[in-house]
């Protein structure tokens, strides 16, 4: 899965299932204070990811993820 894959997907289940503002899906934007990406939706986000890309995302790995951008390269080195 390429990079630019992981980002459409990506996007498409903030937009569609999380319901977040598309226009606010920047590379650089902040996950919680830029997107408002709370604890409750990280939960969904957990599960949506196993479901679409076939792995549990670990807490322990989320800690320095602070950036959407930051969000693709960490799937994107779970996925490849």
């Amino acid at each position: 899965m390429t990079r630019e894959e992981i980002i459409e997907k990506t996007n498409h289940f903030l937009v569609e299932d999380l319901e977040i503002d598309a226009e606010l899906l920047k590379e650089e934007s902040r996950l919680k204070e830029d997107i408002g990406i709370d604890s409750l939706d990280f939960v969904d986000i957990v599960v949506i990811v196993e479901r679409e890309f076939g792995f549990k995302i670990k807490a322990e790995e989320m800690g320095g993820v602070r950036t959407l951008c930051q969000f693709y390269d960490y799937l994107e080195s779970k996925v490849k």
